[in-house]
């Protein structure tokens, strides 16, 4: 079992940087992969980054390369998401979530077991 707790989110305006923290609990976080996604009103929830077990393989979805930075610390049990010039766009709760099955990551929301209660990100034009 996997508790999540995401922390940092908040107003910002484009251009600007926020850094979202994901602190785990739990004895099977450092052997899950762990992923960042987004749901804005209306719209599904969206695969943004994911970082393998051990931080060797991370991926990110096209539109927040070279913008977003996921990390993970397993001794701490956190993984943060750096993001930098930040859109509008990128107006969306953020989740963080654990999958325990997998060696790489997986962008698909449905390999997650356990997910965080979300955090707001607004970004203002």
């Amino acid at each position: 079992q996997v508790q999540l707790v995401e922390s940092g989110g908040g107003l910002v305006q484009a251009g600007g940087s926020l850094r979202l923290s994901c602190a785990a609990s739990g004895r099977t976080f450092s052997s899950s992969a762990v992923g960042w996604f987004r749901q804005a009103p209306g719209k599904e929830r969206e695969f943004v980054a994911g970082i393998s077990r051990s931080g060797g393989a991370t991926y990110y979805t096209a539109s927040v390369k070279g913008r977003f930075t996921i990390s993970r610390d397993n001794v701490k049990n956190t993984v943060d998401l750096q993001m930098n010039s930040l859109k509008p766009e990128d107006t969306a709760v953020y989740y963080c979530a654990a999958d325990p099955d997998t060696i790489g990551v997986q962008t698909g929301r449905y390999y997650y077991d356990y997910w965080g209660q979300g955090t707001q990100v607004t970004v203002s034009s």
